[in-house]
């Protein structure tokens, strides 16, 4: 049964209940029950972390939770998001923006977690190595289940992200089930199989140094060994890791670059590299623009504990979830953005306009420009700016979202200076360069 984490006005929502119980009880004598899309028994409060039991197959005892935004939407998305060790499901929900971003998009976002003592996710033995083999990615699959039974979510649309021993546990999920997930996220994880192990340890020190080096083909093996037979679409992989991780160490970035390239079956040189913020190295492969096969974030400097805020979002733009779906992407040269400053003192107001020279309709738009030096965005309109200086994204807003071929879009901000006031001299709509006006 359902178990509110957070509290909520309970006593209006039962007053409410009283009075529609009559109505709903002499329209399901007149409706066909399959008219329902939800299983009333089973769906959860809105707009609230609780827990859920007996959602079916849970051989290593793992607990469920799940967030349900007030505006869910029909068919929606699925994103189970993995805690790291000595973590819970509510840990990872406090301290991260899915359960926002969720208000935002209205998907339905899934909180596995842990009960064994580590709080650590079962990465390593042959039973979470293989598809239906038991241990947690059996649980974790009931869990995606039950929300596509209870909310007939789109099965097209799952996707798994997790932080330390929750991205070790999406690259096993993505190895698992290649036919569930149709994408995944690891903040500071190792490759799939990476952590095996025969003796019942949860640790593997030679992979967690960094050590364990296989060639694309080996690595890919593996993964296609934990489904053998399985000849459909493989889920597209998101990698972030820190140049200083001491915990799992950076060279396993390389190692799951070459596993999941050679699984996508795409090369290792890099389609694109650009870097998206200060500091951040970012490579894609299989193609240039925000939905590549396979991208990989790099972050100079940085350890263990990389995650932070706004990441989430970029999350979201990688999986295709915060625009109702994948988005076409604008081909090189469809695009065109003509940009204008007005300065006084230490400020200045930008002006842009977006056109979409393409032949296809874009729904969901990033802009993508580096601020001069000394500049910092301090407010803005038509669009959500991030970060304020450097490497900015300029995110769509809902109204103005859609770009029909030939179509424009004004939006603008306000920022300080310290002395060059010039506008960005180049830009990149949806990962691709666009003409200057």
């Amino acid at each position: 049964m359902p178990t509110p984490i957070r509290t909520t006005a309970t006593r209006k929502l039962r007053t409410l209940l009283a009075a529609l119980l009559p109505l709903l009880a002499a329209l399901l004598v007149a409706a066909p029950t399959a008219a329902a899309r939800t299983d009333a028994a089973d769906a959860v409060p809105t707009a609230t972390l609780t827990e859920v039991t007996d959602f079916g197959a849970n051989p290593s005892n793992l607990r469920m939770y799940v967030y349900v935004p007030a505006g869910v939407t029909a068919d929606p998305a699925v994103l189970v998001a993995v805690h790291w060790c000595t973590g819970s499901g509510p840990d990872m929900y406090n301290g991260t923006e899915y359960d926002t971003l969720a208000d935002q998009y209205g998907f339905v976002v899934v909180y596995p977690s842990v009960t064994r003592s580590s709080k650590c996710f079962d990465v390593s033995s042959p039973q979470a190595l293989r598809r239906d083999g038991g241990s947690d990615p059996v649980g974790i699959r009931s869990m995606v289940d039950w929300v596509t039974r209870t909310y007939d979510a789109d099965t097209d649309r799952v996707f798994a992200t997790g932080i330390s021993s929750g991205a070790m546990m999406t690259n096993v999920l993505l190895g698992d089930y290649p036919d569930v997930f149709a994408a995944g996220a690891a903040f500071a994880g190792v490759p799939f199989g990476c952590f095996a192990t025969t003796d019942g340890s949860e640790w593997n020190s030679a992979c967690a140094n960094g050590t364990v080096t296989h060639t694309p083909q080996q690595w890919g093996d593996l993964v296609r060994g934990a489904h053998p037979g399985y000849s459909g679409p493989r889920p597209r992989m998101q990698l972030w890791h820190g140049t200083e991780d001491d915990v799992l160490r950076h060279p396993n970035l390389g190692e799951m670059i070459k596993q999941w390239t050679n699984v996508q079956g795409v090369g290792q040189t890099p389609a694109a590299t650009d870097t998206p913020q200060t500091g951040w190295t970012r490579t894609r492969y299989g193609g240039t623009g925000d939905r590549a096969s396979v991208e990989a974030i790099s972050l100079q400097g940085v350890g263990h504990n990389l995650y932070g805020y706004g990441m989430a979002a970029r999350v979201l733009t990688f999986f295709g979830l915060d625009g109702g779906g994948p988005a076409p992407q604008p081909q090189p040269g469809a695009c065109k953005v003509t940009a204008t400053t007005n300065a006084w003192n230490t400020g200045l107001t930008a002006s842009v306009t977006i056109t979409n020279t393409g032949t296809t309709a874009i729904n969901g738009w990033r802009l993508g420009f580096t601020l001069p030096a000394g500049q910092s965005i301090t407010s803005g309109w038509g669009a959500t700016y991030a970060p304020a200086s450097g490497a900015v994204t300029g995110s769509s807003a809902s109204y103005n979202a859609a770009l029909a071929p030939g179509a424009s879009v004004s939006i603008g901000y306000q920022a300080n200076h310290t002395g060059n006031s010039a506008a960005p001299g180049a830009f990149t709509l949806n990962g691709t360069a666009c003409a200057s006006g």
